[in-house]
């Protein structure tokens, strides 16, 4: 669905994007990855034609950027950080003035506004002003302005800034079940990271480059290895196997290369691992091996 090869965008000085190249494939959900200042909403213009490149060549659906933009555009939606939707206006005013940007009227906009609180349940609140709306029912609205033309690729730009964990995750799930039901291609852009772990493919972009790619579990199994977690161990055995651990509430946990290795161990001690847990390294630590860098410090 989207082909980028040697993409590189310059603002003066600030060299944002360096030279970047990766692949999307049709249907998938694919997450780019990365702090606020990383490159990811620069990448994202450019894609969605809102900003010119300084070299590289990008493709969407076969088509080429340079000439086909206006093509392009008619295969696109695009979730922004911040709301494009007028604020004095109630959810249903502004669904249907959009729809009509697109030549979207009458029952054919009945129809897809239907079909759209279907997926995404927003009839309750319709008709109210959009600015009195929660945070996570505007993300709604704005997802359903983005999905109004039958888009084939959805990008979502950081679309869960600002959310509660709760709200992040029901907009995801809601996400998901779009993507199924549509058979769309889903381009996210988030400083999540734990965000990714459903996606089909990851790329981690920090300071304008990429500075890993795979799928998430390629990536833990690569950067963060796994955790086992021993609850109540004995001890005097632990400390005779020579297993460097640290003490946790109620036992200890140890860190290992791969999963295998927590087999060996099952094994060949299966006294000591009576109420245990073998947990995957999560995405933050993937982010914090790779980059050096903590989530936290995009804050700053």
């Amino acid at each position: 669905m989207i082909k980028v090869e040697h993409l590189s965008k310059n603002f003066k000085e600030v060299k944002a994007v360096k030279d970047i190249s990766f692949e999307v494939k049709d249907g998938e959900l694919f997450a780019f990855l990365g702090v606020n200042g990383a490159g990811k909403s620069t990448t994202i213009s450019i894609l969605t034609g809102l900003l010119s490149k300084d070299s590289g060549k990008v493709f969407i659906d076969n088509l080429d950027l340079d000439t086909k933009l206006d093509e392009i555009k008619k295969e696109i939606g695009i979730v922004f950080q911040n709301s494009v939707l007028d604020v004095s206006l109630s959810s249903y005013d502004n669904l249907k003035y959009r729809a009509s940007l697109y030549s979207i009227r009458g029952e054919d906009f009945n129809k897809r506004l239907n079909e759209l609180n279907s997926l995404l349940n927003f009839s309750g609140y319709m008709n109210r002003p959009f600015n009195k709306l929660s945070g996570g029912q505007k993300r709604r609205i704005d997802i359903a302005r983005a999905l109004l033309p039958h888009p084939r690729l959805l990008f979502l730009d950081e679309p869960t800034t600002g959310l509660d964990p709760f709200t992040r995750k029901r907009i995801y799930e809601v996400i998901e079940n779009i993507r199924k039901k549509e058979n769309m291609t889903v381009f996210l852009t988030t400083h999540y990271m734990e965000e990714a772990n459903d996606a089909s493919h990851v790329v981690i972009l920090d300071e304008g480059q990429i500075v890993a790619e795979g799928t998430p579990l390629e990536l833990k199994n690569q950067y963060a290895g796994d955790y086992v977690y021993l609850y109540h161990p004995d001890m005097d055995l632990l400390n005779q196997i020579g297993i460097e651990y640290e003490k946790i509430i109620d036992g200890v946990r140890f860190k290992i290369n791969t999963t295998q290795k927590a087999s060996e161990y099952i094994n060949k001690y299966p006294t000591l691992f009576k109420d245990y847990e073998v947990i995957k390294g999560r995405m933050d630590d993937v982010f914090l091996n790779v980059t050096g860098k903590k989530i936290e410090e995009e804050k700053k």
